[in-house]
Formats: structure tokens, C-alpha cells, sequence
């Protein structure tokens, strides 16, 4: 009979506990969620307002640059790319900003769009607009079905220095969704088989997002927002136009939008909070985070499997502490291809395209042993200069694979 290491049990028994508590407390009925992707009941039914990932990083061309990323509506299959790409008037993107070391938003960025009234080419307008400069326009880049991606509209505010992108984009986030299904199903009938994890398939591959992408410079952010300690934290919001749902007076929020969805550090809500909260968090604040409103759910979560307390720290300092907002050091250098790739320039420290997320987070919850999905890249380069997210995926010719990895 096959002898198995201590550390081979141990991970096939941290494997299994995983996969039994995503099973019973964060994914019912069999339900599987990745990144933020559709990760509450709320947001599955209103796929504008659902966020995917963000990301920070500094221009690794031009580090006096801070790139900040939204992606949402995501899973937009190529031949659709015309009816679905298309920015919704009625919700309302914001990226807030933290400079102070703390869980409360200092200053934010809304990026609204003009309805779609024109089919083609017509592009829709973007509006910039912040607490800390003045408002702009853009145009955004329309969507096509021809065999070439459209080539990225790029405007930069002579006012600001602020350059911005708006368009569809092939999906930058990368991990294997049936494997974790897989693992969960061998785990309830009594066959526990961590070799589901070989499969390795990205399942974002073959699909678009919407994206929209601004390069701020960093000396902007510095004499505007007075960034304490060299860090500034980032996290995003959807919200709705509504005329019927009146809330509390926020400093943020004006009276005619509601929040939807946020985002900041990957894989908290999905991975992290109940599924029976996760509507509750995604329209919480991060005050409500640093003031531990989720606190012990999250804990919870992490201790049933099995992880320690210092990671548990960890983790907490990451999200919980003082928010769910990533977090980049303005001073530590970015440099490489597709928006950066050098060691230890990368996430927990902001976040870039190519990070691999999924398999830091599992590390920690791991008790700093090696573990993930084996998706570790995306399907598509990114671009090596701004707007660095990857071409959108296209409609193929006859006799082409069309790319998606389910």
C-alpha cells in the first residue's frame, strides 16, 4: 500500500475541509462562485451592476503613474460582444480612495455613462468626475464582431494628467471553477480527490468584461488627498439610479443611487463571508468592516479550516482592520511586462494583472503552505503600455477553437 507523508495528509486533509465548508456554509445547492463574479443573490439578476476585480499598480513604464482597475459585467461571449458591451446609464462606478490609514473613504472617482441610443460604432460617453478634480468626458470604445479586437480609444485630461479607458476587454481573472465543483462532489461521496485540482483549466478563458481603466499621477493623488505612510488604499462600488428607494444621508452617496456591489481585496466576499451575508456586505461600508460588523463570520470561516492565528492576523489586517480596500506602497518600484511583474511589487501590495491571487490567499489560509489551482496565468497577454488589460476576445472563423476552457 502507498505510504502517504505527514505533510501529504496534512494537505489532503486541509483540501477536504476546504472543500466540505465552501460546500456547506459558502456555496449551497452546489453553487460556485469565483473572484467576485456574481458572488451574491443580489447582483446574479443585475449583471451591470456586478463588479468582477479591481486592481492597482503603478505604470511600470512611468512609476510616477497609479493605474487603477474596474472590470464588471463580466462572461460576455465574443459573438454578443455588440448587444452586451454596452455601458449601463443607470449605474454609476466609483473608485474610493483611502489615504489617511484608515477604514473611511477620503475621496472617490465616479465614472457614469451616457445612454446607448446609437447601434454601430457610436461610442457612448464617459463622465469623469471626483472630489478632488475637475470633471471630464470620454469617448468609450465600441464593441465589435469582426475577427480583430477594436483598437483601445485612449484620452488623457490636459487638466489633471489623468488618462482614461473604457471598454470590453478579454476577463483578466484566472482560476478553475469545475475543479473546486469536481473536488466538492468527490468530497460528499465519500471519495476524496485532490487530483480534481490537475485539471487546470482557466474559466475565464474565452470570455470579455467591461472595463474601465484610469492612469492618475501620483503627485495628483499626494497634494490632493495628503497620502499618510506612502499607502494608499482602494476599493469599488456599483450603484443604481433609483427614484424609489430612499437611504440614510451618506457623504458619498447621493440621494438617487443605491449600492450594489463592491470590491476591494480578492476573494473576501466570495470566499470568506456566509453566503447568507453576502448581500449584506456588498452593500456595507468599510467602516462597517474596521468596526467588525463581518468579523466574526470571516474568522469563523477561516478557523473551521483550520487556519492559525497568525494568518488569521494576517488576513485580518489585510480586510477587516481597517476595511476591505487593497493597498499599495507608492514608493515600492513596479517594473516588467503586462503592467509589472517583479517580485514582491505585487499583491497584498495593490494588485496587478498577473498576480495569481487565488493561490496568495490560499496561501495564508493555508498556513503558508503551497497551495492553489494551477491556473496561473491568464489566456490572453496583457499589454505591455496603458491600457495593459488583454485585447477583448473576438468572434472566430470557421474550423477556430473559440478559446473557452470550460
Amino acid at each position: 500500500m502507498l505510504q502517504l507523508s505527514n505533510r501529504t495528509k496534512r494537505l489532503g486533509a486541509f483540501l477536504m475541509a476546504l472543500s466540505l465548508l465552501l460546500t456547506l456554509v459558502i456555496f449551497p445547492a452546489q453553487e460556485i462562485g469565483a473572484a467576485d463574479h456574481g458572488d451574491s443573490p443580489s447582483v446574479g439578476g443585475d449583471r451591470s451592476a456586478d463588479l468582477n476585480d479591481c486592481y492597482m499598480f503603478l505604470d511600470p513604464n512611468d512609476n510616477t503613474k497609479l493605474v487603477l482597475i474596474n472590470t464588471f459585467h463580466g462572461f460576455i461571449v465574443p459573438a454578443e460582444a455588440v448587444n452586451f458591451g454596452v455601458f449601463d446609464h443607470n449605474t454609476r462606478y466609483r473608485f474610493e480612495l483611502e489615504a489617511n490609514g484608515d477604514a473611511t473613504p477620503d475621496a472617490f472617482i465616479d465614472v457614469n455613462f451616457s445612454e446607448k441610443i446609437n447601434s454601430g460604432a457610436t461610442p457612448q460617453t464617459a463622465t469623469i468626475s471626483s472630489t478632488f478634480f475637475s470633471t471630464f468626458t470620454a469617448p468609450t470604445t465600441p464593441a465589435n464582431v469582426s475577427p480583430n479586437a477594436p483598437t483601445p480609444v485612449i484620452t488623457s485630461d490636459q487638466t489633471t494628467g489623468i488618462t482614461f479607458y473604457a471598454g470590453i476587454a478579454d476577463d483578466p481573472f484566472f482560476f478553475d471553477i469545475p475543479a473546486f465543483g469536481r473536488f466538492v462532489a468527490s468530497v460528499l461521496a465519500g471519495t476524496p480527490d485532490p487530483n480534481q485540482f490537475n485539471r487546470a483549466r482557466d474559466s475565464f478563458a474565452g470570455y470579455n468584461t467591461l472595463t474601465t481603466i484610469l492612469s492618475v499621477p501620483v503627485s495628483l493623488l499626494r497634494s490632493r488627498l495628503s497620502v499618510a505612510n506612502n499607502t494608499l488604499g482602494l476599493s469599488v462600488r456599483s450603484q443604481r439610479r433609483t427614484s424609489s428607494v430612499v437611504r440614510r444621508p451618506s457623504r458619498f452617496l447621493q440621494p438617487n443611487f443605491v449600492d450594489v456591489d463592491r470590491e476591494g481585496v480578492p476573494a473576501i466576499n466570495v470566499a470568506l463571508v456566509p453566503y447568507a451575508r453576502k448581500n449584506e456586505y456588498n452593500i456595507a461600508s468599510t467602516q462597517d468592516d474596521a468596526n467588525g460588523r463581518f468579523a466574526s463570520s470571516i474568522v469563523g470561516t477561516l478557523t473551521a479550516l483550520g487556519t492559525n492565528a497568525t494568518n488569521i492576523g494576517i488576513l485580518a489586517s489585510v480586510a477587516v482592520s481597517r476595511g476591505d480596500f487593497l493597498r499599495v506602497d507608492l514608493t515600492r518600484a513596479n517594473s516588467g511586462p503586462g503592467g509589472g511583474n517583479n517580485a514582491g511589487a505585487g499583491f497584498p501590495n495593490g494588485r496587478r494583472l498577473s498576480d495569481d491571487v487565488i493561490d496568495t490567499v490560499l496561501f495564508f489560509v493555508a498556513n503558508q503552505n503551497a497551495l492553489g489551482d494551477k491556473v496561473n496565468a491568464n489566456d490572453v497577454p496583457f499589454r505591455d503600455q496603458f491600457p495593459f488589460i488583454g485585447a477583448s476576445q473576438q468572434p472566430r472563423d470557421s474550423g477556430v477553437d473559440d478559446n473557452t476552457r470550460n
